[in-house]
């Protein structure tokens, strides 16, 4: 083949991109993939990750400061905002960097510009324009540039960008974005999130770990709105002890800035209110890149902003396949890394299975952490399930008290017929990393039996899955 034609060319090296372009080179497909901005996408560079290394700081600085409940010590506790960004952006550059180094090891060649699809089976490569958010990275070696290049599988991954609404538009300075609010030049005195759900409650958790006045505002009747309600309460409880102010059922109407604050008028119930902060964040969500890629023209489907695709990834035009946030919720890394390896395998003739999207775990990085899979109690009541509930706090689990963590819980949904488990909801320290072992036993089509006979190790937060399981079956022991 020329150096401009390809087997499977992929537009964006965000996480569902570039492993797509990982396992269709493994499958042995001679693979490109287009980037504008930065390897590793949103996720990597201004995202998951470098919102977790902030968190981290945030984490290490609230636990110093309260050493003596560990019998410990600590004097003169502070920080320095701008080694705790520096911090940050180290991390998203070390594995920018990895990024790279894996593209290469497996021969995906990179084209460095912005992509659009002319045909089926074409794309041309332009320049890229200057990143709004960040100077351009610089173009990685070996990458190639403008041009036209053909490929018989083109796979759109141009992830998502912040959602704007009206009259709250941000500017950078005043009313910021999550590039923004990862980036803080000093950390303000007071501050007002838009919008309660993940990016809007672990900015929220973040600053106000590190002493920040921080007010939510949630247009819905709970914070973090697709979670089980029993859990968001749980958090909320906990959250407002440290301080977080929260306005539900309520939307911020106008912004008025001035020199250096902003005063937000707030309407709930038929009421207003109005609250000056030194900044604005605006949280409510993303929307899908689908714009500039061509797609109207070749007639790819579309619908409520995002790319329609089935299970495999495939589109409504041969030959152009989405996957990711440009192809619709859940918008979340692991969902895009996943839909790529099924998209190429599909491509390749393998014996693949669809994605589900039931089974795709959601977590929140706040203190505490939530995590989740499959149906809320809401849901599956709605669903006519007939349902068994199992509940274990945190308060009973001698890990989790050791750890001086004892607020938390535990819930599993199982359909009382058949013992399947339809859900599990989390609450609690380090409950990101337990949901995964709910995920695994859903994937499995595991039963209530099973979960009950496995044996847990002790003493581990991990008990607290196994108890909650008994506990939906009358069989709980420690409590």
């Amino acid at each position: 083949m020329a150096d401009n034609a390809f087997d499977i060319l992929i537009i964006g090296a965000g996480p569902g991109g570039y492993v797509a372009a990982i396992r269709a080179a493994q499958l042995g497909f001679k693979t490109a993939v287009v980037e504008r901005e930065h390897l590793g996408g949103i996720c990597l560079n201004w995202g998951c990750i470098p919102t977790k290394a902030l968190l981290r700081s945030a984490e290490i600085y609230d636990y110093m400061k309260h050493a003596d409940a560990y019998g410990l010590s600590a004097s003169g506790v502070s920080f320095d905002a701008a080694k705790v960004v520096q911090r940050s952006r180290g991390v998203s550059g070390r594995l920018n960097m990895g990024v790279n180094g894996l593209l290469k090891k497996n021969k995906v060649q990179i084209i460095w510009g912005e992509a659009k699809v002319t045909k089926p089976g074409e794309v041309v490569v332009g320049k890229p324009s200057r990143a709004a958010y960040q100077p351009q990275n610089p173009e990685p070696k070996g990458a190639l540039g403008a041009g036209t290049y053909t490929a018989k599988h083109i796979i759109i991954a141009t992830g998502a960008r912040p959602r704007v609404l009206p009259g709250l538009e941000p500017d950078g300075k005043l009313v910021w974005t999550y590039f923004e609010a990862m980036v803080p030049p000093k950390m303000p005195k007071s501050l007002l999130v838009i919008g309660s759900g993940a990016i809007g409650i672990e900015f929220a958790s973040f600053y106000n770990a590190m002493g920040v006045d921080v007010t939510v505002v949630e247009i819905m009747d709970q914070i973090m709105p697709v979670e089980d309600a029993e859990i968001s309460k749980i958090a909320q409880k906990q959250l407002e002890k440290k301080g977080l102010k929260f306005r539900l059922g309520a939307k911020v109407v106008k912004l008025d800035r001035r020199a250096d604050s902003v005063t937000a008028t707030i309407e709930a119930g038929g009421k207003q209110e109005q609250v000056t902060v030194d900044r604005v964040i605006a949280a409510a969500g993303v929307v899908a890149n689908i714009e500039n890629l061509g797609l109207e023209a070749l007639g790819v489907k579309t619908e409520k902003g995002c790319i329609v695709a089935d299970g495999y990834g495939r589109t409504s035009v041969p030959g152009i396949y989405a996957i990711g946030d440009v192809a619709g919720p859940p918008m979340l890394a692991h969902k895009a890394e996943h839909e790529g390896v099924i998209c190429v395998e599909k491509i390749k003739g393998l014996d693949t299975h669809p994605m589900k999207k039931e089974q795709i775990p959601g977590c929140t990085y706040c203190h505490p952490q939530v995590a989740s899979v499959g149906l809320t109690e809401a849901k599956a009541k709605a669903a006519g399930y007939e349902l068994k509930i199992g509940r274990f706090p945190f308060l009973a689990n001698g890990k989790a008290i050791a750890l001086g963590e004892d607020q938390g819980l535990v819930k599993t949904v199982f359909d009382a017929k058949t013992g399947r488990l339809l859900g599990a909801h989390l609450v609690g320290a380090e409950v990101t990393e337990l949901i995964q072992g709910f995920v695994i036993a859903m994937g499995l089509e595991t039963t209530e039996e099973e979960l009950i006979h496995a044996v847990f190790p002790h003493p581990t937060l991990s008990e607290m899955m196994h108890e909650s399981v008994l506990d939906a079956y009358g069989r709980v022991i420690h409590m």
